[in-house]
């Protein structure tokens, strides 16, 4: 559902990235509270994960395909504040890496793709978990549903921006009717996605799973007929298998996104995707298409990055098809996993800041008497 430049016009398209600034802001300031010693690795490997995922694009129908959108699974795992800055993350490279996604556009891909997507998932999974059993299938159920229901939810929020700021004369109900339909179909695909990702963490380390908090229950000890909890010794042992355990699921997470983004991606369909079809379908992308007829550098909605080494997802001067594709997917896949962990390292390092300075002011010893 990348929105390329020339669909949404500039003062939509400016207030949208007004609004992703925002959005953008105030997720660094929650993310302080969302990221510790497991969730700052992870986040940024669910960004590169994400990155790896969105390049597999399944056939849904009539010719169109789908792909994953990833703001369901990305606030699930890592908390909604930390989930908008792992979808911002994961557009920004792919819109300056890949041409994927206008540069003009980016404001809206950030509100349509990343803003949305986690704040209808993660309210719906944290309302579904108050009703559901405690238990890793609940978690795992409402994981599913949240995502099933952020993509159309995504489409309907495109939808509201191209009735204000649409560049083409296409009937809104026309349009809103045809992006929800196709993106239903998607964001099965898409829950179906989250569902076994979710529940494949949640059966190593639930304590990972930031949606899955408080369903690990602490270490116990036996006293005299009565379970109590663990003293720190007793757990040191624990904690260290705790440790040595996330930085597997790191390793086994960051194998798998570059074996999906440089092999698995081959194979993924060249269908259209929802938004790409519907556009095709309704003339959405009528004044996008009349530009690319005119000659280079009188092109209006040309991408900036179009002449990037590694646009259109693949590495320049490399002739076959198969490696050049391959390396595109392993250079993405790294080049998000370095960002974004540097990204979230450095939010958790405020937080560290933040948190000592009034310890430390606290046990500072007075000037006075």
């Amino acid at each position: 559902m990348h929105v390329p430049d020339g669909f949404i016009d500039a003062p939509v398209s400016v207030a949208a990235g007004v609004a992703a600034v925002g959005a953008v802001a105030v997720s660094l300031r929650g993310a302080r509270r969302e990221l510790d010693e497991r969730t700052a690795p992870l986040a940024g490997l669910v960004a590169a994960f994400i990155f790896a995922v969105q390049m597999l694009n399944f056939p849904v129908a009539a010719g169109t395909s789908g792909h994953l959108l990833g703001g369901a699974l990305a606030a699930i795992l890592v908390g909604p504040y930390t989930g908008v800055l792992c979808m911002s993350v994961v557009l920004l490279m792919q819109g300056v890496l890949f041409a994927d996604g206008g540069l003009t556009a980016l404001g809206v891909n950030i509100t349509v793709m990343g803003v949305v997507t986690v704040l209808v998932a993660y309210g719906l999974f944290r309302g579904l978990l108050k009703v559901l059993p405690r238990n890793r299938a609940s978690v795992t159920v409402a994981s599913f549903t949240a995502a099933l229901v952020s993509v159309p939810a995504a489409a309907a929020a495109f939808t509201g921006m191209y009735a204000v700021g649409g560049t083409t004369d296409v009937p809104v109900g026309k349009v809103l009717t045809a992006m929800v339909g196709v993106h239903v179909l998607i964001g099965i695909g898409e829950a179906l996605i989250t569902a076994a990702t979710v529940g494949a963490v949640i059966a190593v380390r639930p304590d990972l799973v930031f949606g899955a908090r408080g369903l690990a229950a602490p270490l116990k000890l036996r006293v005299n007929g009565e379970l109590v909890d663990a003293p720190a010794a007793a757990a040191a042992p624990a904690a260290a298998a705790t440790a040595g355990s996330a930085r597997g699921v790191w390793a086994a997470g960051l194998v798998t996104a570059l074996v999906l983004a440089g092999f698995v991606s081959f194979y993924a369909s060249a269908n259209p995707d929802g938004l790409e079809k519907v556009a095709a379908d309704k003339g959405i992308d009528a004044k996008v298409k009349a530009d690319e007829e005119k000659p280079e550098g009188e092109r209006e909605y040309e991408h900036a990055s179009a002449n990037s080494p590694l646009a259109d997802y693949g590495v320049k001067d490399v002739d076959n098809e198969r490696l050049s594709g391959g390396l595109a997917g392993a250079i993405g896949v790294g080049a998000t996993v370095a960002v974004g962990t540097g990204v979230f390292w450095v939010v958790r390092s405020r937080r560290s800041a933040t948190t000592a300075a009034p310890s430390a002011s606290s046990t500072t010893p007075s000037a006075a008497g």
